[in-house]
């Protein structure tokens, strides 16, 4: 893949931040259950947090491969970390896209200088990947909503300091058409949250929200009203190519340690690296990995040249994790009883990237879009 200077330069400092700043935390944050915003605001000072936005809202105008360049390298280090980068990138283009001017200069800027967090809020309960299935309602009142529900399994929910959120404002019957999105400070009157206790991605944590009677100003719907889903979803073929190369950073991370390891660990009287059987499957996860990493960057190389990607993206979502699943396991066999310890990252980094196979759309959704897809096109 060539890149720009400037890309490359931007690679650069994403890679320096990454090993410098966010790597020695790592397993520290598990411990915590947080992402400092110390962190968070320098990462948005180098420029890290969606920089595909225009420069009005204090992005740097890149094109989209720059953002998985960003995602790849920070998730090489923390994977949890650069899921902030994701949901900036997610959310920063919602709000300057859809939100009123007033409401966009208001937050965009604070999303891409790390000054604020937002959530993005999907899930229901009852939902999962039935995501048009909503029953958080929003009735309105005025020159205002009241949302009343809960929403499940929203990731950064209690660090936020505001949610996008989807809430029903036509009949069920209306399906996608009747829901609408909604920008709402997570501080309002009537918002709490819930944590979840999880197997990974400590850092991040999931919570329920729930909204008891929340009163959401009408300038803060994102979009017309009933249009919020269909239109804001199409930001996902975007999230899902990013979250492919957050997974195969931290897939990388543990192959270049594992590598390192096979050539100091003697065996029989000889390295490790020096027989096959421990070769080998190294050798072939990096052939895996590299392969799902073309597929990541070609589908924002579409993206930028504004062609169909909603496929590719989806076999962005279903590979990337599955890979980095795959490898970090191996890499873990690898290191025979040192791997088994908690002292070493990679089964941090398995739990951690686990959570990505079910979060944001499972292969088994990931696949269906595929499939849909390519029908469409055979139709054609």
């Amino acid at each position: 893949m060539l890149l720009s200077d400037e890309q490359s330069e931007i690679r650069d400092v994403a890679r320096r931040f990454a090993r410098e700043k966010v790597a020695p935390g790592y397993q520290a944050r598990e411990g915590t259950g947080r992402v400092e915003r110390d962190l968070l605001r320098e990462m948005g000072s180098l420029g890290l947090i969606a920089p595909e936005l225009p420069e009005e809202f204090g992005g740097l105008a890149q094109p989209s491969v720059t953002s998985g360049l960003i995602a790849e390298e920070i998730g090489y280090a923390d994977i949890n970390v650069a899921y902030v980068q994701i949901l900036g990138s997610l959310n920063g283009a919602i709000i300057s896209r859809y939100a009123l001017p007033e409401l966009a200069a208001e937050w965009v800027g604070r999303i891409v200088s790390g000054e604020s967090v937002v959530a993005i809020g999907l899930t229901e309960p009852r939902g999962g990947s039935d995501a048009a299935n909503l029953a958080l309602s929003a009735r309105r009142d005025g020159d205002s909503y009241i949302l009343k529900g809960e929403k499940s399994s929203i990731s950064m929910a209690d660090q936020a300091d505001a949610i996008v959120t989807f809430a029903r404002t036509g009949s069920p019957e209306d399906g996608a058409r009747g829901v609408s999105a909604f920008l709402i400070p997570m501080d309002a009157p009537g918002v709490s949250t819930l944590r979840f206790t999880d197997l990974g991605s400590k850092a991040i944590g999931r919570s329920s929200v729930f909204f008891d009677e929340v009163r959401v100003p009408v300038a803060n719907r994102l979009a017309a009203e009933g249009a919020g889903f269909v239109q804001v979803m199409q930001g996902f073929d975007f999230s899902r190519a990013l979250i492919g190369l957050q997974c195969l950073g931290s897939a990388q991370a543990s192959l270049d340690e594992s590598w390192a390891y096979i050539q100091e660990r003697q065996a029989f009287g000889k390295p490790l690296a020096d027989k096959q059987g421990v070769t080998f499957p190294l050798a072939e996860a990096e052939g895996l990995v590299e392969a799902v990493r073309q597929l990541c960057y070609n589908t924002l190389a579409l993206r930028d040249a504004g062609r169909p990607h909603t496929a590719e993206a989806a076999m962005c979502k279903w590979l990337g994790p599955k890979t980095a699943v795959d490898t970090i396991h191996q890499c873990l066999l690898t290191h025979g009883h040192y791997g088994w310890s908690l002292d070493l990252p990679h089964q941090q980094r398995l739990r951690d990237v686990m959570g990505l196979e079910i979060g944001d759309g499972t292969a088994q959704i990931m696949k269906l879009i595929i499939a849909r897809e390519r029908l469409r096109a055979a139709r054609r």
